[in-house]
């Protein structure tokens, strides 16, 4: 099994899933359908398909005491955990990469964590605890010419498409050999050369347009991608989401969006937020596919992923995909999150993404107790060593501040595949209308 991910090679004319992450599984190709029985997807009351295994039924209400205001949760809270829905593309040596990819996700959080303590990162964190199964499977399921668009807590998605550890911890750490050599203490770099990634943007929401956007030129330059980003259930609220996924849908572009319905925009529940109970219901008014996922089964992600994938290598246009789960820590490690109901923290605590996983690969034999045992040893040693380098980094010097900021000169800009591709023409001259004869 392979420690690390290559990056995505520029240079792939069609994608070749076996090599999306730079391994090649020993049963070929990951995109041929298993032997694996799924069990078909429900389909909710507006006729959007439903993957998961259960559909939990408690809400969020406001409740008054005094001058005080407060949240409590109401519903069966006790149901049991579903077991993981067995994918139809993943063969077990990806599922068990894809599971390495997850423990190494959360892993370098808390070592991340543990150095905003030591006081070693220079302003917030941001955290994606039990939403690893989202970054990382999602990003898994790209092909090697695709893009994605990380949010603040997408860190396992940079992990797998071939950023190191030691990058993200030097960024949050303002180290001079972070991606942005020290200008930028928080998640806002990218890199559009070789692992095709666009830099998160801190206005919820305009990473829509944005990667709408790419989509539309790597189609004029000959070729049908797929652009992968996430959005928070209160940043799909937002009006640029509303104009990039619309826009998205009338050309027909290769957008893929996982709507990440963490349960919490901010402080905000979702019932207080939108009247919708489902966000996928939203691709119906877009005229997009939508489809329901358990965000903490690593398996859906990947699944939904995977098809959204093809059908935007297809030129069949986006697919919104809402991943149902919850955002176990606070917007950022300022936040306490202590207006969330214990009981809820619990109940999404049973459905932790890597338990989850770790119990499906045990159960089904395709990892052995002491193989789990050793790869979280090698893991660990291996953030050891990440984090380390991090630390020993040196900052900026000073002369370096005004360096780079602006673009005068310092490369140029041309198409990545081709020149862009000609619009046809009709033939014949275009008539004149009476409202331009007016004007005139």
């Amino acid at each position: 099994m392979s420690t690390r991910s290559k990056a995505p090679k520029s240079s792939a004319s069609k994608r070749d899933p076996a090599t999306s992450n730079g391994a090649t599984p020993s049963n070929g190709r990951p995109g041929s359908k298993t032997s694996a029985k799924v069990p078909p997807a429900r389909i909710n009351q507006y006729g959007i398909p439903d993957w998961r295994l259960e559909q939990p039924e408690f809400e969020v209400v406001e409740v008054t005491s005094g001058p005080e205001v407060h949240y409590e949760i109401r519903g069966d809270l006790n149901t049991p955990v579903p077991p993981i829905r067995d994918s139809k593309y993943l063969s077990q040596e990806r599922c068990v990469e894809l599971y390495r990819w997850m423990v190494m996700n959360r892993r370098m959080e808390v070592a991340l964590e543990n150095l905003y303590k030591q006081s070693q990162v220079v302003g917030g964190v941001y955290f994606g605890l039990g939403q690893e199964a989202c970054s990382c499977a999602s990003a898994y399921a790209l092909g090697p010419d695709d893009w994605f668009a990380p949010m603040i807590r997408n860190q396992g998605a940079q992990l797998v498409r071939g950023f190191h550890a030691r990058d993200i911890m030097m960024q949050y750490m303002a180290k001079s050999g972070s991606p942005t050599h020290g200008k930028d203490g928080t998640s806002h770099y990218g890199d559009i050369e070789k692992r095709h990634m666009v830099s998160p943007i801190s206005m919820l929401g305009d990473l829509l347009p944005v990667m709408a956007g790419v989509s539309l030129g790597a189609r004029l330059q000959g070729k049908e991608l797929a652009c992968l980003t996430w959005i928070g259930d209160g940043g799909q609220s937002t009006g640029v989401s509303y104009e990039g996924i619309n826009f998205a849908a009338v050309r027909k572009l290769g957008l893929v969006l996982i709507v990440e319905s963490n349960l919490w925009a901010y402080s905000t529940p979702t019932e207080y937020q939108v009247a919708v109970k489902d966000l996928a219901n939203r691709a119906i008014g877009y005229g997009m596919p939508g489809v329901i996922i358990d965000g903490t089964d690593a398996c859906q992600v990947y699944d939904a992923t995977y098809e959204a994938v093809e059908r935007a290598h297809r030129g069949e246009g986006p697919t919104l995909i809402e991943a149902k789960l919850m955002r176990m820590k606070g917007h950022a490690i300022h936040d306490a999150a202590a207006y969330v109901p214990k009981e809820m923290h619990e109940f999404w605590r049973k459905r932790d993404p890597i338990d989850r996983l770790e119990k499906y690969l045990l159960e089904k034999k395709w990892l052995t107790p002491q193989q789990n045992q050793k790869m979280v040893a090698e893991v660990e040693k291996e953030l050891e060593a990440e984090r380390d380098f991090a630390v020993n980094s040196p900052m900026p010097e000073p002369h370096t501040a005004a360096e780079g900021v602006y673009c005068d000169g310092c490369h140029t800009v041309k198409p990545k595949y081709g020149m862009p591709q000609k619009a046809r023409r009709s033939e014949g001259k275009l008539k004149e209308s009476e409202a331009a004869i007016h004007f005139k």
